[in-house]
């Protein structure tokens, strides 16, 4: 279909992510992806998010070359000090109640879009109902987006099935025991797999009450962007269209982008979405690494373990043989004490540690052969697109459901979720990296491949795409009429 000509102004996207770093970090891209067809974008982010992105991240310059983005701040309601990232509950509560009404007046007043440039369309993530209804009260379209795996969002909307037919609250103490109301995945579910809040045994658990809802919120949008591609998730894909049928999966944005930039002979030069400062110097040690030989550890901005969990790790990953590159954020420990000597002899010897990665950097890197991961969607992605098989310890949310995949259906990787032992690690890091590491690297490879043809011309990713870029253009179209 050709692409139409629009006179000035060009279409105006207000996009308003999940105050996470994973959410955000994956809406910077989809901005950046509709900045290079021309469109205004406002990108929309709390304040806390806002004060930690200008610190560490180049966005401000990386954008200059789109005159049409903007980057403008809402508060949260919330104290500086709050975790909000393990107490997200509390975080999108404090949202519906304070900052709706100051997402309708900044609306409505002209401080995110005026008649010289209207907000034409808003792209909020769906856990953000708010948004949703302050959209319809002003009348402007809305495409929620939800940055997990179109799997774990699949349970979601079963949330209620499994509640009907009495599979939640879990009944006995049996966590391999089969999950059947989850269509399309009957054949490899199991309790443990999902999402860790359903483990509470209790249906008023906070988080059970704000997911089950998850289809009907969903369904109320003008479509849904999915961060996924169709070779991947293309099953649950067609459950989801059962109840949201107007589906943009353009995934991996990551790597989406990155085409895109290249097509237009754009430098993509190194640059950080990160809320945190990243320490570059572990490139420099991964150059001198021999091909494939090193298996990175990560686990994420938000888990947070144990230090008997710590050492059982680093044991672990010491006693392997192997060479690791280890994440170890300031505030992903709780307790102190000492390293025994052993391990920070093994460590220098193999192993290199940093507060913060540049993960993107790392997992593309030719020395990295394997991913001991929290299975978050945008880690799970980035490992996938690069063709690193994985090692699963999943934290929370949609991890679970994820790790699972990533053994059972995709065959890319190890499931290690419920343990945290010296001579499990030990053993499955030799699997990944030595013994099976073949069989592990021949899947990784083919699914990688598969997701760079979605993104080639032609593709179901490169398609829907141009599909949702027209469609936002004719939207900005009807809102001038």
């Amino acid at each position: 279909m050709p692409t139409q000509k629009y006179s000035t102004p060009p279409p105006h996207v207000l996009i308003f992510p999940l105050p996470l770093q994973g959410a955000i970090n994956s809406m910077l891209k989809l901005a950046e992806l509709l900045c290079l067809s021309d469109i205004n974008i406002t990108f929309l982010i709390t304040d806390n998010n806002h004060t930690r992105l200008l610190r560490y991240t180049d966005i401000p310059s990386r954008f200059n070359k789109y005159p049409g983005f903007r980057l403008e701040k809402i508060p949260d309601g919330l104290p500086e000090d709050h975790p909000r990232g393990s107490r997200y509950i509390e975080m999108l509560e404090s949202m519906k109640t304070n900052t709706k009404p100051i997402f309708k007046e900044m609306l409505t007043s002209g401080r995110l879009g005026d008649k010289l440039r209207p907000v034409t369309c808003i792209i909020a993530d769906g856990v953000m109902g708010f948004t949703c209804d302050v959209a319809n009260e002003v009348g402007i379209p809305i495409i929620y987006t939800r940055t997990l795996s179109a799997s774990c969002l699949w349970a979601f909307f079963c949330l209620p099935n499994l509640i009907e037919t009495g599979e939640l609250p879990l009944n006995g103490d049996d966590m391999d025991t089969p999950i059947k109301s989850v269509p399309g995945t009957e054949n490899f579910l199991r309790r443990r797999d999902l999402p860790n809040f359903c483990r509470s045994g209790d249906l008023s658990n906070p988080s059970i009450q704000l997911f089950k809802s998850e289809g009907k919120e969903n369904s109320r949008a003008d479509g849904l962007i999915l961060n996924t591609f169709e070779d991947l998730e293309g099953p649950i894909l067609s459950n989801i269209r059962t109840v949201c049928p107007n589906l943009y999966t353009i995934g991996p944005l990551h790597s989406h982008l990155k085409t895109k930039l290249a097509a237009k002979s754009i430098s993509s030069a190194i640059s950080t979405n990160s809320l945190r400062k990243e320490d570059r110097s572990c490139i420099k040690w991964l150059d001198s690494q021999p091909p494939k030989s090193v298996i990175y550890v990560s686990f994420g901005s938000i888990a947070v373990m144990t230090r008997n969990q710590l050492m059982e790790f680093w044991y672990g990953l010491v006693n392997s043989g192997c060479k690791f590159l280890w994440v170890i954020r300031p505030d992903s420990v709780a307790g102190d004490g000492e390293i025994p000597a052993e391990v920070l002899k093994g460590t220098k010897e193999r192993g290199y540690i940093v507060g913060w990665a540049p993960q993107e950097e790392v997992l593309g890197h030719s020395s990295v052969g394997g991913f001991l991961t929290h299975s978050g969607w945008n880690s799970t992605l980035e490992s996938v697109m690069e063709g690193v098989p994985m090692i699963c310890w999943p934290y929370f949310m949609d991890q679970q459901v994820n790790s699972r995949f990533v053994e059972k259906f995709w065959k890319i990787g190890l499931d290690m979720k419920d343990t945290c032992d010296r001579v499990i690690v030990e053993k499955m890091v030799k699997d990944l990296m030595v013994e099976r590491r073949d069989e592990f690297m021949k899947s990784a490879d083919r699914m990688a491949k598969m997701g760079r043809k979605c993104l080639s011309e032609g593709g179901s990713s490169y398609c829907n795409l141009d599909r949702l870029i027209e469609d936002i253009k004719l939207m900005g179209v009807k809102s001038k009429q």
